[in-house]
C-alpha cells in the first residue's frame, strides 16, 4: 500500500466513524500502527511546549507516552476514586473508536493520579495542595509492546471536516515520528550528574529524629501495628533536571521497576521507578504486591529471609491485603513464603497476590487497598492521623497511587515511591521506614538515609563534597 493510499484510508476510516457516531459532539480516536518507536524517547516529539506529559515504562513490558489533554477532571473530597471511575466510564464510554481492531496496548486510556491523602477544597484553596486525583485524557498517546508501537490521537469534533483534519494531524505527526533521527530528540537526553548547591540533610534529620522517637513508642506500646514514618529531603540544584533524561538511565538501573512520569508544566513534574503494584486488573485477573522489609543488594537479602522485624511487618502488609480483598468478596491466592525482589541497590521482601476479580470496578478495588500498611501503617485510619500529625510535610503524590485505566476497563496502578519531585531548581526527594515493635531508631535512621541516597545516586545528582559521596 502506498503513503498516499494509505493516508486516504486513514481519512476515509475517520470521516466514517464520524458519521456512525453515537452523539452530535464527541471524543473520536485514531490509531497507527508504526515500527522501531521507543515512546520514551519520542515522547517530546508529541509533546507540545507546557503541555501534559505522562510516561508509564514497563519496558520490556508495555510503555505508554502521552501528551496534551482532550479531556481531564481534577477531583477533591471524599468518594475520589469513584468520582475517577465514573469519569473514565463516561469518557472512555462515549469515544468512537475508529480503529476497535487494535491490540489491547493501543486501546484508548484514562492516565491517573491520586494524591496519598483526600484533600478538600478549603484545603486546596487555603493551603495549596494538589487535587486528590488528576484525571486526563490525553490528545496523543503512544503505546509499545513488543515490535509495534501504535500512536493515537483522540480529539471533539464537531464536523465532518474535523474528522479529517485530525486524521490528517495524525498521519503528519507519524511521519515526524518515523523520519526522527537522533539528532531530532532531545539534547538533555545525555550523561551526566548535576551539582547539588543545598541537600538540606541536616533540616530533615531534625524533623525526623523527634517524629520517629514518637512513632516507635506508638507501636511499643501497641497503639499501633505499624506506622510508615517519611521525611522529606529538598536539593537545590544548579540546573533543572529533564526526568526523560533519568527515566531512561533507569531502564538499566531499575529494570524490575515501572518507570512513570508525571508533568503538567515545564517546571513542575513527579517521577520515579515504582517496584511496588498495589493493582493491575487485565480480563478479570488480579494482581497485587505486597512489598515490605527493606535491604541492600550487598547483602544478597539473607538478612530479610532471618529478620523477625522484617518478617513481622511483611505480614502485616500480606494480611491486610488479603482482608481487604476477601472483604471485596474477593478470594486471593498468596504463596506461602515471601521472595526476594532486587530493586537497583534495594532488596525487599516480596509476595505476589493473585486473585480472580471479573465484575470488579479497578477504581473501586483500588480504594479498598489504598494505602497499603506498606505505605501507610496499621490500623489504617489511625496511622492515617498520626502521620498528619508527625510529618511536617504534605506527602502530595508520594506513595499515592498512579497509572492509567483502558476503554475495556483494564487497569494498572502503581504506589509512587521511589520518586522525586520537581519544582524549579528544586528537587523533593522522599523516603519512608515501616516501624513496628521493637523497632530501633539508629537503624530506621539509617535505612530512611541509605533510601535517600539510593534516589540520588539513581537521578544522579552530584554530591556537594566528597563526605557525602554515595558510591
Amino acid at each position: 500500500m502506498t503513503a498516499g493510499s494509505h493516508f486516504s484510508n486513514i481519512v476515509t476510516s475517520a470521516a466514517k466513524g464520524w458519521r456512525e457516531r453515537d452523539s452530535e459532539e464527541g471524543v473520536l480516536s485514531l490509531a497507527l500502527r508504526l515500527q522501531g518507536i521507543d515512546p520514551l524517547h519520542h515522547l517530546p516529539l508529541i509533546a507540545v511546549e507546557n503541555s501534559f506529559r505522562f510516561l508509564w515504562d514497563g519496558a520490556p513490558g508495555l510503555t505508554i507516552a502521552a501528551a496534551g489533554v482532550c479531556q481531564q477532571l481534577d477531583l477533591v473530597g471524599p468518594r475520589r476514586f469513584a468520582a475517577a471511575q465514573k469519569f473514565a466510564d463516561n469518557t472512555l464510554g462515549r469515544i468512537t473508536d475508529v480503529n476497535p481492531e487494535a491490540p489491547a496496548q493501543a486501546r484508548p486510556r484514562i492516565m491517573l493520579a491520586f494524591s496519598f491523602f483526600e484533600y478538600t477544597a478549603e484545603r486546596l484553596r487555603t493551603e495549596g495542595v494538589p487535587p486528590s486525583v488528576h484525571c486526563v485524557l490525553p490528545r496523543w498517546q503512544l503505546s509499545r509492546q513488543g515490535r509495534f508501537a501504535w500512536l493515537r490521537l483522540n480529539g471533539v469534533v464537531t464536523q465532518e471536516a474535523e474528522a479529517r483534519e485530525l486524521a490528517e494531524e495524525l498521519c503528519m505527526m507519524s511521519q515526524c515520528l518515523v523520519n526522527a533521527n537522533s539528532s531530532d530528540l532531545p539534547e538533555s537526553f545525555s550523561n551526566g550528574s548535576v551539582p547539588v548547591i543545598s541537600s538540606g540533610t541536616n533540616e530533615w534529620q531534625k524533623c525526623y529524629r523527634p517524629a520517629l522517637a514518637r512513632g516507635i513508642e506508638l507501636v511499643n506500646t501497641n497503639q499501633l501495628h505499624k506506622l510508615v514514618l517519611a521525611v522529606r529531603q529538598s536539593i537545590e540544584l544548579s540546573d533543572s533536571l529533564e526526568p526523560l533524561n533519568l527515566l531512561a538511565r533507569l531502564r538499566s538501573q531499575q529494570a524490575g521497576s515501572c518507570r512513570f512520569l508525571w508533568q503538567q508544566n515545564a517546571t513542575e513534574a513527579f517521577f520515579g521507578a515504582s517496584p511496588e503494584r498495589l493493582l493491575s486488573l487485565r480480563r478479570g485477573r488480579l494482581c497485587s504486591d505486597a512489598l515490605a522489609g527493606t535491604a541492600t543488594a550487598f547483602d544478597n537479602g539473607e538478612e530479610l529471609l532471618s529478620s523477625d522485624k522484617d518478617l513481622r511487618e511483611h505480614e502485616l502488609v500480606v494480611t491486610s491485603i488479603i482482608d481487604q480483598l476477601v472483604a471485596q468478596g474477593i478470594r486471593p491466592f498468596r504463596t506461602r513464603m515471601p521472595q526476594l525482589a532486587k530493586h537497583g541497590r534495594l532488596i525487599h521482601l516480596h509476595t505476589p497476590i493473585t486473585a480472580q476479580a471479573d465484575g470488579y470496578k479497578p477504581l473501586g478495588l483500588a480504594d479498598a487497598l489504598h494505602p497499603t500498611p506498606a505505605v501507610a501503617g496499621l490500623p489504617r485510619k489511625e496511622a492515617m492521623s498520626w502521620l498528619r500529625t508527625l510529618e511536617p510535610f504534605e506527602r502530595g503524590g508520594y506513595a499515592g497511587p498512579i497509572g492509567w485505566i483502558d476503554s475495556s476497563g483494564d487497569c494498572e496502578l502503581r504506589v509512587a515511591i521511589r520518586c522525586g519531585n520537581m519544582r524549579g531548581k528544586i528537587l523533593d526527594l522522599t523516603a519512608g521506614a515501616g516501624l513496628v515493635r521493637g523497632s530501633l531508631p539508629d537503624k530506621e535512621l539509617d535505612e530512611v538515609s541509605l533510601k535517600l541516597a539510593v534516589l540520588a545516586d539513581q537521578f544522579d545528582i552530584k554530591p556537594i563534597s566528597s563526605s557525602q559521596s554515595i558510591d
